[in-house]
């Protein structure tokens, strides 16, 4: 039986819930929060809608992190406590006491605030960097492939492209390697429309809890069940004694990151990408 914990019951919690609910594919999803009430009450209302909606996800909650021992994977999302995000010293300290009690679950860092979180985890935590997985640069990926489509007068479900570096201001689309409804995408698009997706990036930046949500439902249910896809993650890329956490396509299964991909760029792109990499 698969089962996935979110850490969190706050607005992109909830939405996580419901989302890998509604898609059907995972046995379990534990909300986890010591709002104990507010994960009762979410957990029960996604529950009561699968009569609706028509999916037979169990949906349980907890106020203790103890619970989350035993999840095929670890979502940390954000606090019913004001909607915030798990991050700084707080969010250090709830990813310590998750590693002690789970060794071996990938940990899904679901916000658009938690890529340094997700780095001194590796750093000071030492947990395992292909157990760390950050999911929101697929949400911007989302939004960019819906503005492509939109300007080349057609859906974004038919263009392919990854976000790499880090956003918002350090991000960079793989145009180089994209393409829309099986073309290259500079076929399609001429380069100043290109620019102005590229030049909106930072206004697209963080995604909502909605968008954050489906990412990291995505995540979550390759990382569980395997998966031939492959998402733009925030991962740690160590060299020697360094540590960094860029957003990079991979490929994951489960239990974590299989492989970290290196994508086609041009020369400027390949620039923007090893700026990233320095100030990162």
């Amino acid at each position: 039986m698969s089962f996935i914990a979110i850490l969190g019951a706050g607005a992109l919690g909830g939405t996580l819930a419901h989302r890998l609910a509604s898609r059907g594919r995972i046995s379990e999803v534990r909300l986890i929060d010591d709002q104990i009430g507010v994960a009762q009450g979410k957990a029960l209302d996604i529950q009561q809608s699968g009569a609706v909606e028509g999916f037979c996800t169990r949906l349980t909650s907890a106020g203790a992190i103890e619970a989350a021992a035993g999840a095929d994977a670890i979502v940390i999302a954000d606090s019913a406590r004001g909607d915030v995000e798990h991050s700084g010293e707080a969010g250090l300290a709830l990813v310590k006491r998750i590693a002690s009690i789970e060794t071996t679950a990938p940990l899904i860092f679901a916000g658009a605030s938690q890529r340094l979180l997700q780095a001194r985890v590796a750093t000071d935590l030492h947990v395992a960097p292909l157990r760390l997985i950050g999911s929101a640069p697929g949400a911007l990926e989302s939004a960019v492939r819906a503005l492509a489509g939109l300007e080349a007068d057609g859906c974004g479900a038919e263009v392919q492209l990854r976000i790499v570096g880090v956003p918002p201001d350090a991000a960079v689309v793989t145009w180089e390697e994209a393409t829309a409804f099986g073309q290259p995408i500079s076929t399609v698009l001429p380069p100043h429309r290109i620019a102005a997706i590229s030049a909106r990036l930072p206004r697209l930046w963080p995604p909502g809890p909605g968008v954050l949500g489906s990412a990291a439902a995505r995540a979550a249910e390759a990382l569980t069940n395997g998966s031939r896809r492959r998402y733009s993650c925030f991962v740690v890329i160590e060299e020697g004694s360094n540590a960094r956490v860029l957003a990079m396509p991979v490929e994951l299964g489960r239990g974590g990151v299989v492989r970290v991909l290196r994508p086609a760029l041009t020369r400027q792109e390949q620039t923007r990408l090893d700026n990233a990499s320095a100030i990162s």
